[in-house]
């Protein structure tokens, strides 16, 4: 048992991020920034954001594995970036929600009564 927490630490297991800007100009980009987005889901990656896609890894090597899978999956356009952080830093991290603002509503007629 102690070998297996040992095995799956917040400093030994991975996150994989991919984070991309690929053209979309041209049917032709759009193809491939589509297979690029689709072989990361096939991998197991989760969109994070629109252009951020994250994959939980339990160990580096296995982190090490879906990185090369991953730059094997690069389309011949655009920038894309491969991070790798702890468990442990991942969980650090503080995301916010905003909420859409929406207009406010004109006020209803008062109606009066004498």
């Amino acid at each position: 048992m102690e070998s297996y927490l040992n095995r799956l630490n917040q400093y030994r297991c991975m996150w994989v991020l991919v984070f991309f800007d690929l053209p979309t100009e041209t049917k032709t980009e759009r193809k491939a920034a589509s297979r690029f987005r689709k072989s990361l889901l096939d991998d197991g990656f989760g969109m994070f954001q629109f252009s951020i896609y994250t994959r939980f890894c339990p160990s580096r090597e296995n982190a090490a594995v879906h990185i090369k899978r991953t730059k094997n999956a690069l389309p011949k356009k655009g920038k894309v970036c491969i991070m790798q952080i702890t468990d442990k830093q991942f969980g650090m991290m503080e995301l916010f929600h905003g909420q859409k603002e929406e207009p406010m509503q004109p006020p209803s007629q008062q109606l009066e009564l004498f």
